[in-house]
């Protein structure tokens, strides 16, 4: 937002938990205090609290002198100087997660355009918190994978594949590192007690997702969206994966990459 130049101070905060009545400010840049920091707003009051209650963006001209909300935090917004602000929700799934602010230092009206960039910040941060969600949920469903169901163990095999293909579109670093440790974790754990491993090839990681997806039953153009590649970029990780495990077909390389523990 603030890279916009549109909005120079911006600043929010998430829910702790789905339907809270409240939220901390808890990220800020362009701010000049600490007069909103830890701020916690409530549900309908102030701009904030408006907009998580309506879940729908507004802004205001002059916060300090609105009629359009309540006034709860007007000592903290003046705090830092801000006359005009702008609301934004964050919402994920139908449900809102958040609030994300934009504000001026002087009293003018926010228009079309400083608007747009709220809402396509908006929009990154909500398609980055369904990216952890799916990917924490994914998970959580294989933290204990069943090794005597042949069922259970399909669908670890699914969720490795799905989690192979969210890691590329985690932003959060920790969670990505978590996320791929999982997935070594599931391929180790499917090679039984006591047997003797393949020696492992030198896969990329794409050539693994790939691999992966291969696993799972997916055709090249299916991969090619869970990847978000082109099928002809899919082919050549396939092709150069199979070489690399000394197998002909695609069964003989899933088979190859199982037995060496890289995948479930």
């Amino acid at each position: 937002m603030r890279r916009s130049g549109l909005l120079p101070v911006a600043f929010g905060g998430l829910l702790p938990a789905a339907g809270a009545p409240q939220f901390r400010i808890t990220e800020l840049a362009g701010t000049g205090t600490d007069s909103l920091r830890g701020l916690a707003v409530r549900t309908g009051n102030g701009l904030g609290g408006k907009t998580l209650a309506l879940r729908r963006p507004y802004a205001v001209t002059d916060y300090g002198t609105s009629r359009a909300i309540s006034h709860e935090y007007d000592a903290a917004v003046a705090g830092e100087g801000l006359r005009s602000v702008l609301a934004v929700p964050i919402v994920v799934h139908r449900q809102v997660r958040g609030v994300l602010y934009g504000a001026l230092r002087q009293p003018y009206a926010i228009g079309d355009r400083p608007l747009a960039a709220a809402m396509d910040a908006a929009r990154d941060l909500e398609q980055a918190l369904a990216v952890r969600d799916e990917a924490r949920r994914l998970l959580a469903c294989v933290q204990a994978p069943a090794a005597a169901d042949p069922r259970a163990w399909e669908e670890v095999r699914a969720a490795h594949c799905d989690l192979r293909a969210l890691a590329v579109r985690i932003a959060d670093a920790q969670l990505r590192r978590e996320v791929m440790a999982a997935c070594a974790r599931l391929a180790a754990a499917a090679v039984p007690s006591g047997a003797g491993r393949a020696p492992l090839a030198a896969l990329t990681p794409r050539e693994l997702d790939v691999l992966a997806a291969v696993a799972c039953g997916a055709t090249n153009a299916v991969a090619a969206g869970r990847l978000r590649l082109r099928p002809e970029t899919v082919k050549s990780y396939l092709r150069s994966a199979m070489r690399k495990l000394g197998a002909h077909t695609r069964l003989e390389a899933v088979t190859s990459a199982r037995r060496a523990g890289l995948l479930p």
